[in-house]
Parts: structure tokens; sequence; C-alpha cells
């Protein structure tokens, strides 16, 4: 069976992408094919050359139109033959071109059990934020494919944690981040293995093998 190619989309540190290279070590299943960032300083792509990983830079100041820069993320993405788009990380908006070319095959890690604290500025710490001064017992993280509605995809895995009342800002992030560790990994497993259906706006999972 053919490897699942994959390509990663980021802004930061690149956690989840080190989490998804970790995992893969061992794996026929999926390999990742191309890192690109809107950051030129993002760590991840860091991580990604250290593994001899192609990467490519697209900061918006390097275009002259954000349409320039959507159709040049896309053409990275077709001419390392990416199967699946994962971001890891990457707070910037998926045009509706990219979105088109990879329909359902387009996933995202959001630090929340959606669709709680989702959609429109909730991204990274200002999610946990959120969390903390709704006084929530429980978070948690989501994976989802990516629509055209912020954090809107049909969900394919989420999983909760519990938040103890002397936990701040920080200690929850660093609990959720463990989960997307683990989580983001799974989801691309399930889906290399053919174990994923979109049906509507649901998902169905086969997690046992037949």
């Amino acid at each position: 069976m053919e490897r699942l190619k994959i390509g990663v989309l980021l802004s930061g540190g690149g956690t989840n992408l080190q989490a998804i290279l970790d995992s893969m070590e061992e794996s026929s299943l999926a390999e990742v094919v191309f890192v690109g960032s809107d950051k030129g300083e993002a760590y991840g792509l860091v991580r990604g050359r250290e593994r001899g990983i192609p990467t490519g830079v697209f900061e918006k100041a390097d275009f002259a139109s954000l349409k320039e820069r959507d159709f040049e993320i896309l053409k990275a993405l077709k001419a390392h033959n990416v199967d699946l788009v994962v971001l890891a990380g990457y707070l910037a908006r998926i045009p509706k071109v990219i979105i088109e070319a990879y329909p359902n095959k387009i996933i995202n890690i959001h630090p929340s059990l959606l669709p709680c604290f989702g959609g429109k500025g909730y991204y990274g710490d200002k999610v946990h934020q959120g969390v903390f001064e709704r006084g929530m017992k429980v978070t948690g993280a989501t994976v989802h494919f990516v629509s055209e509605e912020t954090d809107g995809g049909p969900i394919i895995l989420q999983e909760s944690l519990t938040i103890d009342f002397d936990d701040e800002i920080p200690d929850i992030q660093e609990k959720v981040l463990k989960l997307e560790h683990r989580l983001l990994p799974k989801a691309i497993e399930l889906i290399a293995k053919g174990r994923v259906t979109v049906i509507g706006t649901r998902v169905r999972v086969e997690h046992n093998e037949n």
C-alpha cells in the first residue's frame, strides 16, 4: 500500500509536527513530504529541515496579494503530491481555492471541545483564556476537517480532560497540548487506514480493525 503523503502547515514551534514525525518513525502508512509556514522564523520549519523534508515560507509581505500567496501554497502542495493537508498550529486562514482543491482532505487540531471556544477570534492562548475565564471544569482538543466556516468542519476525534481549580492558563495549555500530540497522529493513522468517512456534517470513525 502506498504511503499517504502529508503536507503540514504551521505558524510556530511545530510541536504537533514533531509528534506526527515521531509517530511515523516506524510507520508504513504515511509520511510528511512538505512543511510550509506563513512565518519564516517558525521553528517548525527547522524541525522539518532536520528530517530532510522540503519546506516553504509564505509570508504575506512577500506577495503582491493574498490571492497570489494562496496559489503559491496550493502550487507547493501539488508539486509534492500531497494527499492530506494537516494544519498543526497554522494561524493563517485557509482560502477557498485550497479547500476546494482538497475537499475533506484538510484536517486541523483545535485546542478546545468544538463548537465551544471555536470560530473567529479563538486561536492559540485566546482559547485557553476563554476556557479559564468561563470557569470551565473540562476542556479538550478536537481534530476536524476544514471547511470555509472557521472551526466548523466535520469533527473526526475529540477528547476531554479535567481542569483543576488551581490550574492557570499555562497549566490548561500544557494539558491540552499533550492531548493534541496524541490525538492528531491518531487521526492521521485512521485516515491513512481508510477508517474515516464523512457523512453529511458527521464523521464515521471505525476504531476497531475488521
